[in-house]
């Protein structure tokens, strides 16, 4: 009778996600489009240094290449070893995967864009911003609800985190920008993983280390909307914009951490 009750309160908890998500992809397309602000390419730092172009905004980006290079050695290392404990089954460490990939993309194309800050060049920067999240989010299904879900979650996730930045740029090209389904797509997707994880238990340990990453994130994005006042604050030392992107990193180096660390605490 009680695990009668248990399936019957997960199924709830299921139906809530499904409805809750419906709900905001609804709300992104019926509320007014949101434009890209023209002046949000204009960073406080736009120092040349070394021939490079916004210098600290740019290289700034090296510290995802480290991260996400180091994550996906780290996997490497756990799928060839026979007695690791940190997948239940190998095939969850595939969501990881595409995280580290997205990570060392991000690099490339936040360089790129910084480079020459426009729209064109931000969607290069912003696809894999997107996927990384996506990726995320199907790991945490993964560990909290099920393998299942979170496999079977990753690739129509991954095409909607696209899709989004896809949408997003197309807009643009017509005039009528659109931002609604990306903001979605990153914004919604962390709030869930919030929920997941406070009404779902891990299968594993240090499964708190999420809430970190949660926390790191909110971090990165305050420090990039006081891009300005930072740099004004640090006398021009560092820019919120270049901290968000060590910020950002230092999130990503955390879930690696925790995957170095953790235990098999539930076994199927």
């Amino acid at each position: 009778m009680r695990e009668f009750g248990r399936m019957t309160n997960i199924k709830r908890q299921y139906g809530l996600i499904a409805a809750v998500s419906l709900s905001a992809i609804a709300m992104a397309a019926l509320l007014p489009p949101l434009a890209q602000p023209a002046d949000y390419h204009l960073f406080a730092d736009r120092r040349d240094f070394l021939g490079i172009r916004n210098f600290n905004n740019v290289v700034s980006n090296l510290a995802f290449l480290f991260s996400g290079t180091v994550g996906l050695i780290s996997l490497r290392r756990i799928q060839h070893t026979p007695m690791q404990s940190t997948f239940l089954d190998r095939k969850e460490s595939l969501p990881y995967w595409m995280l580290f990939l997205s990570v060392t993309a991000i690099a490339v194309g936040s360089m790129y864009y910084h480079w020459s800050p426009d729209n064109d060049h931000l969607l290069w920067d912003r696809l894999f911003i997107a996927t990384a999240i996506a990726a995320l989010l199907s790991a945490v299904l993964s560990e909290r609800i099920g393998p299942l879900a979170g496999l079977l979650t990753l690739p129509p996730l991954t095409v909607l985190a696209v899709l989004s930045v896809l949408y997003w740029h197309w807009t643009e090209q017509q005039g009528n920008g659109n931002l609604n389904f990306y903001i979605v797509m990153q914004f919604y997707s962390i709030l869930l993983i919030a929920w997941v994880c406070l009404r779902f238990p891990s299968r594993y340990s240090h499964g708190s280390v999420f809430f970190q990453i949660i926390a790191l994130y909110m971090a990165a994005k305050a420090a990039e909307m006081l891009d300005e006042k930072i740099y004004v604050w640090t006398a021009t030392s560092i820019s919120g914009h270049t901290l968000k992107h060590l910020i950002a990193a230092c999130a990503a180096y955390r879930i690696i951490q925790m995957l170095r660390k953790r235990t098999i605490l539930q076994r199927q």
